[in-house]
């Protein structure tokens, strides 16, 4: 029986379902409550109470920060655990997070042991008295236990060691870019003006690529075989350069894995993305940069 209760927002289902899985099945004693975003979590909270919160960024109507603001304004939930799920993992973003009070933060893709250990440590003696009294083992390293909550008793201020968001690394220092690899990759030889990069980030590698073709619900890139690959379904977040400096991050799975052409021991391998995203404004720079994209490839 659930003894504490949780609250999931994101505005992919796709996310809100893992997350509520690995809940489910790590911490049988959390029940488990989703929203699609800040504003409909608002609602869900002013009429019930939550032991915790795990909650994307950014999000229509209502981001997650904005709700962070307004929680820690609620006297019911200014000491409520609130964990930040999101593939902004810059240093600046994570300061901006901390000092509105957010309890943990952790990047897309995440793993469920990732997830897990994030939850053990917000939460603390809470959860593992509630595992006890269930007769449940408490799953995760020990020392996550003995972290608990330690953003809020710590200095406000960014880690250090925290990763920040993965970048494209240099058109010259690709080796997708040299025109042998670019032919081999795309069938027909390209120049370097029309190649666009992609890092596709996954829960513990990040996979460097060419965009090959992108529409408003998939990409296909072209990676070198070389790299770690990911799994069907794993979940990814995928970084495209949209110029003036602009990074667009987008969320999805891996729904196709195959090589590029017929031979066994072909270079290169075609990784196609299923976007999950229903957030206007991310869908709104992935409609400019599809159009860029298919202007410069004609």
């Amino acid at each position: 029986m659930a003894i504490l209760k949780a609250l999931v927002v994101d505005d992919a289902s796709f996310v809100r379902d893992l997350v509520k899985r690995t809940v489910r099945q790590r911490f049988p004693v959390i029940e488990t409550t989703d929203a699609q975003n800040g504003r409909r979590a608002q609602s869900l909270m002013s009429r019930t109470s939550f032991d915790l919160v795990l909650c994307d960024w950014e999000m229509p109507e209502m981001s997650g920060l904005e709700l962070l603001q307004w929680m820690r304004q609620q006297p019911q939930y200014q000491k409520v655990p609130f964990i930040m799920i999101t593939s902004r993992g810059d240093k600046d973003h994570v300061i901006e997070a901390v000092k509105e009070g957010v309890s943990e933060y952790l990047g897309k893709p995440f793993s469920p042991d990732g997830l897990s250990k994030k939850i053990i440590k917000v939460m603390g003696r809470r959860l593992k008295d509630a595992m006890d009294r269930s007769g449940k083992s408490l799953e995760g390293p020990a020392e996550a236990f003995k972290e608990s909550a330690a953003l809020l008793t710590q200095k406000r201020e960014a880690p250090a060691s925290r990763p920040e968001a993965s970048k494209p690394e240099p058109v010259a220092d690709n080796p997708l870019l040299n025109a042998g690899s670019a032919k081999a990759a795309t069938g027909k030889p390209q120049t370097r003006g029309v190649m666009s990069m992609a890092s596709v980030r996954f829960s513990d590698s990040t996979l460097k690529s060419v965009v090959k073709d992108i529409n408003l619900t998939e990409v296909r890139v072209i990676a070198k075989r070389d790299q770690e690959f990911p799994g069907i379904l794993d979940q990814a977040v995928v970084d495209i350069d949209m110029g003036d400096g602009q990074m667009a991050r987008l969320n999805g799975y891996v729904h196709q894995l195959q090589a590029v052409d017929k031979r066994q021991d072909t270079d290169f391998v075609s990784v196609t993305i299923r976007f999950v995203d229903e957030d206007p404004k991310k869908l709104e720079d992935l409609s400019r940069f599809v159009a860029r994209f298919r202007a410069s490839n004609r």
